[in-house]
């Protein structure tokens, strides 16, 4: 019908959310860094619903997150833990988190990706502070 990523029932493109979650924090200087974030990346993928949420600590949770990517439309949602390494968050809380959520959705696709890690862009990222300093 629409070609891949076209939604079957409308024959139109298929709705993508993002939700960026971080561990939360009571700092709400935390939070502002993960709202930017988010405000970074709506502008690097118009179109895009971007979410942020958080584990612990703070609303929004990580369900909240994707029902308003839900109710914004979204058929496919990527949820990326905003964490360095892959740990019992991003590994395991995480993962679970987003497929107790999926359920609560039916048809709706939802994948978790890697934390951050040892990327390339973290490293540069690292240097450039280290230049700074």
């Amino acid at each position: 019908m629409g070609g891949p990523g076209a939604d079957a029932a409308s024959g139109g493109a298929t709705k993508r959310a993002v939700v960026l979650v971080d561990h939360g924090s009571r700092a709400p200087e935390a939070h502002a860094v993960l709202d930017e974030m988010a405000a970074r990346l709506r502008r690097r993928l118009p179109g895009r619903i971007v979410e942020v949420a958080h584990l612990e600590l703070a609303p929004p949770s990580l369900a909240d997150a994707i029902a308003r990517c839900v109710a914004a439309g979204a058929r496919e949602v990527v949820v990326h833990p905003y964490f360095l390494a892959p740990g019992t968050h991003a590994g395991r809380d995480v993962p679970a988190q987003a497929a107790e959520a999926a359920r609560r959705h039916p048809g709706l696709r939802v994948r978790v990706t890697e934390p951050l890690g040892a990327h390339e862009g973290i490293v540069d990222a690292i240097v450039e502070r280290i230049d700074r300093a």
